[in-house]
């Protein structure tokens, strides 16, 4: 498809959470829930909500104990139409369609820095220094087991490298202390961190500004794998097409989006450290315990009249994370097996069941002995597939990578255990990997293993490989679109 092309099947139709909840509702994708508690109810209902695929995205208002106004929006990305909207694409399509256009829209991208301003509507209330309050959001308990009230979920951490003055959005876990400091887990080599240590290894504080409630397409941003040294906000403006407006932060001089619902400007001291934890994590665990970490010590505070407060808890998969990320990571894997050289990728998909990173496939047009196991290491160890992966699989082109029960048939048919599975050790996990023994942990031995899975008929026989029982894909749609009838009650 011609760049041109591309473009033309990308429309934006909101800008900002508000427009964007417009947009839902017109959908008839929207619910308004009045008088639910955050001490248990918000929590329990979002688990209800994100583990029922295509569920509505609800606003949780007139919260017992908070400002009326306040509200808390959850499961705003459970339905690929959602998704799909927040990228500027087309609704209607299935999840795999979706995460092709995706991929064919991110291959035209030019980055389009943001444009600062002087003022926005993030600053229709302001509070500085003491007269600072966390606590006065509705942040919810999101899982029985949590150690506290987590007000960052949906949200998203703003540090600038100190070496270069690359400003990264990041999305990490944020815990609600008390009324001026919120304690942040950060897990090792996500570039917010890299940008945190860069500050603490000089014995300095870390400024840092955090967004709790902003356009939906920038907190998609800050949880993918965009390349090192590459910045959000231009990278949102490429896929806009125009560029983001943001305010130079009062406090700490970072650039902050203009109609933000929630932001703190504050600084992390390397020597003030809090217990944080435990928080049930996008394993489907308690896998981090308690431990110090640091704090953001707030210096200000701005929001919006009826701030709304995004909430993206993890929950046990397949839940809300893992169906947004499966587009977004799949398309950026794909893309990343192009830019290896690897040829011939029809497709790839990065299960919701295994949170979109545990359970890699990858489907290809064999080509030559080894292309199988060429496209298994890749994949496991690019950017994309390496953090916390588990089992990568390579299928042929005739098994559709993002159906699990294909999938796992050819798994079970085209296999063998004793020749078909390579073991990769020492890989890059995550303190939140349930797998690694407690003794590791605590030498803060962060790796594990990767199963590497061929499931292709083996190429040197490929050619007398028992044929398959079923018509070609094209011709078994032919003939549901002729005979679908029959399935309906």
């Amino acid at each position: 498809m011609a760049v041109a092309d591309i473009r033309s099947e990308t429309r934006f139709t909101y800008l900002g959470l508000r427009e964007w909840l417009e947009r839902v509702e017109a959908m008839g994708q929207l619910r308004v829930v009045h008088g639910a508690n955050a001490e248990e109810e918000i929590g329990a209902a979002t688990d209800v909500l994100q583990h029922h695929e295509g569920a509505p995205a609800v606003v949780f208002d007139q919260v017992p104990g908070y400002d009326p106004g306040f509200r808390v929006l959850v499961n705003a990305l459970g339905a690929v139409d959602r998704i799909a909207l927040t990228l500027g694409l087309p609704t209607g399509r299935s999840k795999a369609e979706t995460s092709e256009g995706w991929r064919r829209r991110i291959k035209a991208l030019e980055p389009v820095p943001p444009v600062e301003v002087d003022d926005g509507p993030v600053f229709e209330n302001v509070r500085r220094g003491a007269d600072v309050d966390m606590t006065i959001f509705p942040a919810p308990k999101w899982h029985p087991g949590d150690g506290g009230r987590y007000i960052g979920t949906g949200s998203f951490d703003i540090t600038r490298d100190p070496d270069d003055g690359w400003v990264n959005l990041g999305t990490y876990r944020v815990m609600l202390h008390d009324a001026r400091r919120l304690g942040y887990y950060i897990s090792p080599g996500k570039h917010g961190r890299l940008h945190r240590q860069k500050y603490f290894d000089r014995g300095q504080a870390c400024p840092v500004a955090m967004v709790f409630g902003a356009d939906p397409l920038l907190f998609l941003a800050s949880c993918t794998e965009i390349p090192y040294g590459v910045g959000e906000y231009e990278w949102v403006g490429a896929v806009r097409g125009e560029p983001l407006r943001v305010v130079r932060g009062p406090v700490t001089g970072l650039p902050i989006p203009a109609d933000a619902e929630i932001v703190v400007e504050g600084f992390a001291d390397p020597s003030e450290l809090l217990p944080e934890g435990p928080f049930g994590e996008w394993t489907g665990y308690y896998a981090s315990d308690v431990r110090p970490e640091p704090v953001l010590r707030v210096e200000a505070l701005y929001y919006r009249n009826g701030a709304i407060l995004l909430g993206e808890p993890p929950g046990q998969p397949p839940d809300e994370q893992s169906r947004y990320r499966a587009v977004l990571r799949s398309a950026l894997l794909c893309d990343e097996l192009e830019r290896a050289g690897i040829p011939d990728v029809v497709g790839a998909w990065q299960h919701e069941v295994g949170g979109a990173r545990m359970f890699t496939v990858v489907a290809i047009r064999q080509r030559y002995p080894g292309h199988a196991r060429q496209t298994l290491h890749v994949a496991a160890q690019c950017r994309a597939g390496a953090y916390a992966g588990r089992y990568t699989i390579v299928v042929d082109d005739d098994i559709d990578p993002s159906d699990l029960q294909e999938v796992i048939w050819a798994v079970c048919t085209r296999s063998d255990p004793a020749t078909s599975i390579d073991i990769i050790r020492r890989s890059w996990s995550t303190p939140l990997d349930p797998r690694i023994p407690p003794e590791r942990k605590a030498a803060r031995d962060f790796t594990n293993s990767r199963a590497l899975i061929d499931a292709t008929r083996p190429w040197e026989w490929r050619d007398r490989f028992p044929p398959v029982n079923v018509p070609p894909r094209e011709v078994r749609q032919r003939a549901l679109e002729r005979w679908g009838h029959l399935l309906e009650r």
